[in-house]
């Protein structure tokens, strides 16, 4: 797993599609969902992590984005 892309495309395979429009929210509620499925044990402790390091990562250059713009 190496993109936002790719920990979509993990969500998909258990049903699960974001998209609100707002990307940071979008990023949030990837991660609430990929917690939720670690929890329940669809997905194992590498996925976990690299798909929490991923949405975090995103968000991180969003917020710093949105920053620098205003």
């Amino acid at each position: 797993m190496k993109t936002i892309y790719d920990v979509q495309q993990l969500l998909k395979k258990f049903g699960t599609v974001i998209y609100i429009g707002d990307r940071l929210a979008d990023l949030e509620l990837m991660e609430e969902e990929i917690k939720e499925l670690y929890q329940s044990q669809c997905i194992s402790s590498y996925d976990y992590q690299m798909a929490i390091l991923l949405l975090r990562q995103e968000a991180s250059k969003n917020r710093k984005s949105i920053e620098t713009s205003n």
